[in-house]
């Protein structure tokens, strides 16, 4: 496989989903990102560490200690897939760099400064180096992922410096400046609000906070044991990355998932969207001061959860999705009371979106607030249930479906306004879709063994899993070595859409009015945890 004007040619991968990956030189590094935006395609991921090639995997600290380089990588999304791409780097004056992606691609900034902060890599050329996840905690010098994994250094904290943000100056101008510790039991995050009176100028994110070293922990990890590590990434989506997870495993060992397996883990997947959507819209119901939404869509969330105990042994489904398949079954008895509580949840959910769409404090509150416009999502390379709000048509489900969704068909929810209401209107109509194709799931579920055996290659592999969770797209790349270091994990890397839809938020902000911040930061309703391993 090829990207048309780009003379490199794609090794694919072993997935469920097309997936395709090659070694390029900077300057085909930079032509990809040029003729990857001139067809319409988006950023899904760029960090750093790994292997150089296939025949000679090594891992980024080995490869640091004795040559000084590393390497960068980056993940495109296309109509045909995704296409994967290795830059190995030379250092420059002890620096390894690579060409700056932010100036095709905005959203490339945040994930070139943590893969600078990580792995002692730097973009060449890029406007903003400040460090992104390091507040300290380390020094500059010292990059987590360089170090040997089986004998982890004690790190040197850091000096605490002020964090430079852009400063708005003017008549009226003033700054709010807004956590990281917040009421409640939300993570940390700040955020800085430019303001002239209650309108907001500009708001940035000073993010990183809940910085837990996952990424080094994988490599210290059984391959086969990892995917409990990948399942706590963020526990709203713990079904959905522990599928990406599985899944590039199952690509690097050549892997065949069971059917009944590959329907389990989509119901499953369902099962976690619906319970995230009705979590979110009683939270935007009390966000705009309609407490009875939140009493409404609490209770029947609740109910939902307890019937996911019921059935899987685990209210958010944790570990039950395993390597080769899945660690649980749908017993015969429990389809019946899955089923009814399917159909009374829609008819709840139907009555109560009709309530919020005659009422007029909340589409006073919802319309036009928050609004990104399709233009912007597409610069800004928005994605998930946010892009779909504002005209950007992508669904790895739809896109490029699966086993089961190769016979669920799944309509892809779609508006172009792009503000709260568009927002709170994708998730209604997902949690109908998405309870249509439980039901179809239940119903038609094949019989058959629930896993098969994974065999690991006595060379080094490599292996990527890519699942629309209810945000948006997870993708995971797995390196392993061979059967001389264990099959060990040598690179993991977890990546949440948050990490695209955060800096879109920034923008979603502006012109609004404080007050309304809590209302959209919440119809985004994005994970600190997941942008932040």
């Amino acid at each position: 496989m090829k990207i048309p004007g780009l003379d490199v040619e794609f090794n694919a991968l072993s997935a469920p989903v097309p997936i395709w990956h090659a070694q390029v030189t900077a300057q085909e590094w930079s032509a990809a990102a040029g003729l990857v935006r001139e067809r319409g395609g988006r950023l899904l991921a760029l960090w750093a560490g790994g292997s150089v090639d296939e025949d000679a995997i090594e891992s980024i600290a080995a490869c640091a200690t004795t040559t000084g380089a590393g390497i960068v990588f980056v993940s495109y999304v296309l109509l045909e897939g995704v296409f994967w791409l290795a830059l190995p780097l030379d250092a420059t004056d002890g620096q390894p760099q690579y060409p700056d992606l932010s100036a095709v691609f905005p959203v490339a900034g945040r994930m070139q400064r943590a893969a600078t902060d990580l792995s002692g890599i730097h973009a060449q050329g890029a406007k903003d180096q400040r460090p992104w996840l390091n507040h300290g905690a380390w020094a500059t010098d010292h990059h987590p992922l360089l170090q040997d994994p089986q004998a982890l250094p004690q790190p040197t904290p850091g000096a605490l410096v002020d964090y430079p943000f852009v400063r708005v100056e003017g008549d009226g101008v003033h700054e709010i400046a807004v956590g990281p510790v917040h009421a409640g039991v939300i993570e940390p995050g700040h955020f800085r609000f430019s303001v002239v009176g209650e309108k907001v100028l500009r708001l940035e994110q000073r993010l990183g906070y809940t910085h837990k070293g996952i990424e080094q922990r994988m490599t210290q990890m059984s391959a086969l044991d990892a995917y409990r590590l990948a399942g706590r990434v963020s526990g709203d989506s713990t079904v959905a990355f522990a599928w990406a997870y599985c899944m590039a495993l199952e690509s690097a060992t050549q892997t065949i998932v069971p059917p009944r397996a590959a329907w389990l883990r989509a119901l499953l997947l369902e099962r976690e969207r619906v319970a995230n959507h009705l979590g979110d819209l009683g939270a935007l119901g009390n966000d705009a001061a309609f407490a009875f939404a939140l009493a409404q869509f609490s209770r029947l969330r609740e109910d939902w959860l307890r019937n996911a105990r019921a059935a899987f042994g685990h209210r958010l489904m944790m570990d039950c999705i395993t390597p080769g398949g899945v660690g649980v079954d749908l017993a015969p008895t429990q389809i019946a009371p899955m089923l009814r509580l399917c159909d009374v949840l829609e008819s709840e959910v139907r009555r109560l979106f009709d309530i919020f769409e005659a009422h007029a404090g909340l589409q006073d509150r919802f319309l036009t607030t928050g609004c990104v416009t399709p233009s912007l999502a597409s610069q800004l390379g928005l994605t998930g249930l946010v892009g779909r709000a504002s005209s950007q048509a992508w669904d790895l489900r739809c896109d490029h479906p699966f086993v089961p969704y190769t016979e669920s068909h799944v309509a892809m929810a779609l508006h172009q306004n792009g503000d709260v209401a568009a927002r709170v209107a994708v998730r209604f109509e997902e949690v109908f879709e998405s309870l249509r194709m439980i039901r179809h799931m239940v119903t038609h579920l094949p019989v058959g063994p629930l896993c098969s055996e994974l065999v690991f290659s006595d060379q080094a592999a490599r292996g990527a899993g890519w699942v629309e969770g209810w945000r948006g797209e997870l993708f995971v790349a797995l390196e392993l070595a061979g059967a001389e270091q264990g099959h060990r994990i040598l690179r993991c890397h977890l990546h949440d859409p948050s990490w695209q839809n955060w800096p879109a938020l920034e923008h979603a902000v502006m012109g609004n009015i404080v007050a309304d911040f809590p209302l959209i930061n919440k119809s985004f309703n994005l994970s600190y945890s997941g942008a932040d391993l």
